[in-house]
């Protein structure tokens, strides 16, 4: 008995699946590359073992804590936000307990391949099986094939992409590169809490960038020149990309006088929601401005309410699982910044999404038209074989498959990302093995968009 059938995901039609196979034979085991992730540098810096099952599966996974919390389990019962857990097992039997919950999700998909492929279960995880599960995994992770950089090679790993503050010393990163090991782990610039006024601390985190550049980020000359400095840093260490996670689209293009008034009330605490949401906008646009000068790819993930549940972010923080996708607008908001820099073959602009409603009729229009974007996956609550399935049928269309990057895992727990590669390489093989089968590109072509889409379009929009 296994957890996983081989045929899983495919198309059910025989012939099809057929086709389906031969593709994804073909890409099965390329190298996986990581452009876009939330795993820590620091976990590869120490390279020390995994404390527990729990630390690994359910704590820093907030696909796995949320199902869990919507059931009425408390994050309080599963440790969330402790530092140390102090009964994993405990935790580990409320999951165990649960985890049909995740039947029919990409979630079970994920942890089935893990219990699979890395422990050799083949009894699925249940209230029953719970202590045996928790016993092999603790003692397989205190071997050194269990690692985190041994993981790293065992998974083939080519390059992962961490997510870093731009108030970040990088100094985990930097231990990396002077350890000689050869995994290459790479920052990756998120300037949000210095450029979004609705952060908490960002005055202080504006003071913290000029002490740290040097720069007088007072002024709104001094405060660009930081940020410049501060992406210039990140280069030195691998950076290749940007990330903007900001709650929209929206983008501005302010005089230089206009923009040196709105960061004087910003920083002040002067200013309403509707002016914290134009400096955001203006952000972007001289984020792009940036990104044209020092060549770092420019990725923007908006369209979510972060931290809707109040409660949850009173006592816990952010990023508990409470994030909610809206509607989000990319023609009117995109605008301004295409209007100065869309036609800039030297500048590159990933579009992500969590509204697909803008798939078919803006994000696939304007990519197949602007020579600086290009379409980011299926994003978050969209990276599911569903997700991708009706991104690649909506964006094919239109924008055609060379004006999207591949695949990001997008991910904080580092043991699903082999996992997410694989359902996303089965998803792409099924998907071109259908327009084979309905003789709308021949299958030598399949060959090659099936290597694209999982090494060759990554590579080369985030300069990796």
């Amino acid at each position: 008995m296994t957890l996983l059938n081989e045929d899983r995901l495919f198309p059910a039609e025989v012939g099809t699946r057929a086709i389906a196979r031969r593709l994804y034979a073909g890409i099965r085991a390329l190298p996986i590359i990581s452009p876009h992730g939330h795993t820590q540098a620091e976990g590869f810096a120490r390279n020390q073992p995994f404390p527990d099952p729990v630390a690994l599966f359910v704590q820093p996974d907030h696909y796995v804590f949320r199902m869990l919390y919507s059931q009425g389990i408390t994050l309080e019962a599963l440790e969330i936000g402790n530092k140390r857990i102090a009964n994993p097992r405990k935790v580990w039997k409320i999951f165990a307990g649960h985890y049909h919950l995740f039947r029919g999700t990409p979630t079970r998909l994920w942890l089935d391949f893990a219990f699979q492929e890395l422990f050799g279960f083949t009894e699925r995880l249940s209230a029953a099986t719970a202590d045996h599960y928790y016993d092999v995994i603790e003692a397989k992770l205190v071997t050194a094939e269990f690692l985190p950089r041994a993981l790293y090679e065992r998974f083939g790993i080519e390059v992962l992409a961490t997510t870093d503050s731009p108030l970040d010393s990088l100094a985990h990163h930097a231990a990396i590169r002077d350890s000689g090991w050869k995994g290459r782990i790479v920052p990756t610039f998120r300037p949000d809490g210095v450029v979004d006024p609705a952060f908490d601390g960002f005055a202080g985190g504006v003071r913290a960038l000029g002490e740290m550049t040097r720069e007088d980020t007072t002024t709104w000359g001094g405060y660009l020149k930081a940020l410049a400095a501060r992406r210039q840093f990140f280069k030195t260490l691998g950076a290749t990309a940007t990330d903007h996670g900001h709650p929209t689209a929206q983008t501005a293009d302010l005089s230089e006088a206009e923009a040196g008034r709105l960061f004087a009330k910003v920083t002040a605490g002067k200013a309403d929601k509707e002016l914290q949401e134009l400096f955001r906008a203006q952000m972007l646009t001289e984020m792009a401005r940036m990104s044209l000068e020092d060549g770092l790819v420019m990725q923007i993930h908006p369209g979510s309410v972060r931290n809707h549940n109040a409660q949850v972010f009173a006592r816990y923080g952010r990023d508990m699982g409470a994030d909610i996708p809206r509607p989000t607008g990319y023609v009117e908001a995109l605008r301004p910044l295409l209007n100065r820099f869309g036609n800039e073959p030297g500048l590159t602009l990933i579009l992500f999404t969590l509204d697909e409603t803008v798939y078919s009729r803006e994000l696939a229009p304007l990519a197949g038209h602007y020579p600086c974007l290009r379409l980011g996956p299926p994003w978050w609550f969209n990276d599911s074989p569903e997700g991708m399935r009706r991104f690649r049928e909506q964006a094919t269309e239109t924008a055609g498959f060379y004006n999207t990057v591949g695949f990001n895992d997008d991910t904080r727990a580092f043991l699903s990302i082999p996992a997410r590669h694989d359902v996303a390489r089965r998803m792409d093989a099924g998907f071109l093995a259908r327009l084979v089968a309905e003789h709308r590109i021949d299958e030598y072509e399949a060959v090659e968009l099936a290597q694209e889409l999982t090494v060759g379009l990554v590579k080369r929009a985030y300069k990796l």
